[in-house]
């Protein structure tokens, strides 16, 4: 097994280009463990931990582009106002050591329908940044993923960044486990409200074969909410929203749960995720990471 070490991020390209089964390491978090295990054995391995553009954060066009490497702790600690939701999820992950490695880059590289990020990054409206020697492109985030594990990258592709505005409205995001700690999803569920917009998002995490959003929810959640005098929000309002949030996953059984375990707890979810960010908003506020 090979194992390259670019400097910048032109040779990283340059040398995906090369070797298009490089497979690309950072955290390792993922990769390490499919090694460990022998699930993958692949020809080289492409480290990115020296590439310093990966590792940075800041101000794109009005908004926060994240370098794909950059880990969450750094997320949590100094985005955590400005990007609560993604803050939220990123609290969840793994253990201190894992939040210190892993990052969201990584976690859009294995399209997991599990990861913890994807459902803040959907509700959120954010947009990848996928870059090879050729260019650049930018991939919704709702466009991203194409199956399990499976993503819009092409062999000579890394992603380099995500790109979310700032919340201008409360976001929100809960999870499912089978312990409170270091453990996969059961199901997870994020919730952001975008008033300037007059828009909600949401994002399924491990309920369907990709993470994705409750659409018929979200259109339906933005016609009942009173953005102008906002009022407590009536109960069949929680509960039709929670029925449709379960209606748009497509969960399995498997061992760490059934799929109407999952459909009922995503109902729950929704139903308090959504509670708590009205609150907040009713308040004037947003929801603190």
């Amino acid at each position: 097994m090979d194992f390259l070490r670019p400097r910048t991020l032109a040779e990283a390209l340059a040398l995906k280009a090369e070797h298009p089964d490089a497979v690309p390491i950072a955290g390792g978090t993922d990769v390490m463990v499919e090694l460990n295990f022998d699930h993958r054995r692949p020809t080289a391995l492409l480290d990115l931990n020296r590439v310093a553009e990966l590792h940075e954060h800041g101000r794109q066009d009005g908004r926060i582009r994240i370098g794909a490497a950059v880990p969450y702790a750094r997320i949590i600690a100094e985005l955590g106002t400005e990007l609560p939701g993604l803050a939220m999820a990123a609290r969840t992950v793994g253990s201190p050591q894992i939040r210190n490695r892993g990052s969201v880059g990584g976690n859009l590289g294995a399209a997991s329908p599990a990861g913890d990020s994807h459902p803040a990054l959907l509700a959120a409206g954010a947009d990848v940044e996928i870059a090879s020697a050729k260019g650049t492109r930018i991939v919704a985030a709702k466009d991203f993923y194409l199956g399990v594990k499976r993503n819009v990258l092409e062999p000579d592709e890394l992603i380099t960044a995500v790109h979310l505005a700032p919340a201008e409205g409360p976001q929100q995001f809960s999870k499912v486990g089978t312990r409170n700690a270091m453990v996969i999803a059961v199901c997870a569920f994020g919730l952001a409200l975008h008033p300037a917009q007059r828009r909600v998002g949401t994002g399924l995490g491990s309920a369907a074969p990709t993470p994705r959003a409750a659409t018929a929810a979200e259109e339906f959640l933005a016609g009942e909410l009173d953005w102008d005098s906002p009022q407590p929000l009536k109960d069949s309002v929680l509960r039709r929203f929670g029925a449709l949030v379960a209606e748009a996953a497509s969960p399995i059984d498997d061992v760490r749960g059934s799929a109407a375990y999952r459909r009922h707890a995503l109902s729950v979810l929704a139903r308090r995720t959504l509670g708590w960010a009205w609150s907040d908003y009713t308040r004037g506020g947003r929801a603190c990471a």
